[in-house]
């Protein structure tokens, strides 16, 4: 990991939200298992597409990690917004790929998915450490280099 490189854009985001969201994301996906439920899975999966594909300021759960910051008054960091959107989209993938998983009874790999992004989502949270960057920077990027 001696050169890492994201995805760079001119939009800047208080670094507090995608890591208070990593936190919801881990409740909600602990949750949606605990309860046994397809629909909170689906909601996490439509969330990351909010976050990933739309144009909308926040999705459900950044909402709610915006405000947290607020209540809480975290100081307010600004990064770059694109490495976030990469992660969102393979949230997006990942999300979709354990509810389609666990609606097919198919619990074992679902779980094992679900604690990959619960993984990466942990991350985000404690270390502000952006998986997506690194996947990026293996998966993405050298199919891009000259």
């Amino acid at each position: 990991m001696k050169n890492l490189f994201c995805p760079i854009s001119n939009e800047r985001i208080n670094e507090q939200v995608p890591r208070i969201t990593a936190l919801l994301v881990i409740v909600a996906v602990v949750l949606a298992f605990a309860l046994d439920s397809l629909v909170v899975m689906a909601f996490v999966a439509a969330d990351f597409f909010i976050r990933a594909f739309t144009k909308i300021k926040f999705s459900p759960l950044s909402c709610v990690a915006y405000w947290m910051t607020q209540m809480l008054n975290l100081p307010a960091k600004p990064i770059d917004k694109a490495p976030k959107i990469f992660a969102a989209r393979m949230g997006f993938v990942m999300s979709l790929a354990f509810a389609v998983l666990f609606a097919a009874q198919l619990n074992t790999a679902a779980v094992v998915i679900a604690g990959v992004l619960v993984f990466f989502a942990g991350l985000e949270f404690a270390f502000a450490f952006c998986a997506g960057c690194t996947i990026y920077s293996y998966l993405v990027l050298p199919f891009y280099k000259n």
